[in-house]
C-alpha cells in the first residue's frame, strides 16, 4: 500500500506542478507567450521613412512647414496635411496623416467655408534641446459662409517643432507641438 501511494505521489507532483512537460517542436518563447507575459506584442522596427522634400537648414525646414500647417482653406486642407506628411518623418507624419483624414469627411467645414491664413513671424533653437525650434505665427480663421468667425482677430500661435537632418545639407520636421 505504501508503494501505490509513493507512486500515486510522485505522478501527481509530476503531472501538476513544478517542473512542465517537454512538448518537441513547440517553441517556449513564441511571440503569442512574449505577448502574452509582457502584454506587448513584439514587432519589427519601422523602416526607413522617405520623404519628398527636404530644406537647406533647420529653421527653413521649420518655416516651411510652418507656414504650410497654417494656410489652408475648407477645400485644400486635407490634401496639404497630406503635402505635409509626404515632406515630414516621425511623430510629424503622423499627426498630419491624421489632420489630412479628419479633416477629408469634415462637413461643417466645407460647408462653411473655414479656411486660416498666417505669416511665421519667428523662428528660434531651443535653448539646451538639439533639434528642436519654437515657431512663431499669426493666424487668422476665416470662413465664407457663417459669421461665426466674424469679428475674430488675428491670433498669436506657439509650436515647438523637431527637425532631424536625413542627409547632407537636408533637414526635415520630425516632430510638430502646437503650445497654443
Amino acid at each position: 500500500m505504501k508503494h501505490r501511494l509513493a507512486v500515486l505521489c510522485a505522478l501527481t507532483a509530476a503531472g501538476c506542478g513544478g517542473v512542465p512537460a517537454h512538448h518537441p517542436g513547440r517553441r517556449r518563447s513564441s511571440r503569442v507567450a512574449q505577448a502574452q507575459a509582457a502584454h506587448e506584442y513584439p514587432s519589427p522596427a519601422p523602416g526607413k521613412q522617405r520623404v519628398s522634400g527636404a530644406s537647406r537648414s533647420p529653421s527653413a525646414a521649420v518655416a516651411a512647414f510652418a507656414s504650410a500647417y497654417i494656410n489652408w482653406t475648407a477645400g485644400t486642407i486635407s490634401n496639404d496635411m497630406r503635402d505635409l506628411a509626404a515632406r515630414s518623418i516621425g511623430q510629424a507624419r503622423a499627426a498630419t496623416q491624421l489632420a489630412a483624414a479628419q479633416t477629408a469627411g469634415d462637413y461643417e467645414l466645407r460647408r462653411d467655408g473655414i479656411g486660416n491664413t498666417g505669416s511665421v513671424e519667428a523662428v528660434a533653437p531651443l535653448a539646451d534641446r538639439p533639434g528642436e525650434y519654437v515657431v512663431v505665427t499669426r493666424e487668422l480663421t476665416t470662413a465664407t459662409a457663417t459669421s461665426a468667425y466674424q469679428d475674430l482677430q488675428p491670433a498669436w500661435h506657439v509650436a515647438v517643432v523637431t527637425v532631424s537632418q536625413i542627409g547632407r545639407g537636408r533637414w526635415v520636421v520630425s516632430g510638430w507641438e502646437p503650445q497654443s
